[in-house]
């Protein structure tokens, strides 16, 4: 298993609708096959900030969500909400 630890940092007049795409995005997700399970952060110092750190069984199932039209249309408009790129990165899941 792995999980994928993404930082968003959303524009400050639209963290609210950042917050409802990233949940419409998590919801998307767990329709897909290898989700495991997801949680989504709020920074307590920088309330601009959104992490999620999400659960899927492989990387290839995750590469595949990440190209899937699911995903496209869970994210569309999702680059005018950033006030600068999401971080992302893998681990693998110990224990």
């Amino acid at each position: 298993m792995i999980g994928v630890l993404t930082h968003h940092w959303a524009k400050g007049d639209r963290v609210e609708e950042a917050k409802r795409l990233l949940d419409g995005n998590g919801l998307a997700q767990s329709r897909a096959p290898g989700y495991r399970s997801r949680q989504t952060l709020i920074s307590l110092s920088d309330p601009t900030k959104i992490t999620s750190i999400v659960v899927w069984d492989s990387n290839e199932i995750y590469d595949a969500w990440r190209a899937s039209p699911e995903r496209a249309t869970a994210m569309a408009g999702a680059e005018e909400l950033w006030a600068r790129p999401p971080e992302s990165e893998r681990f693998e899941v110990a224990g």
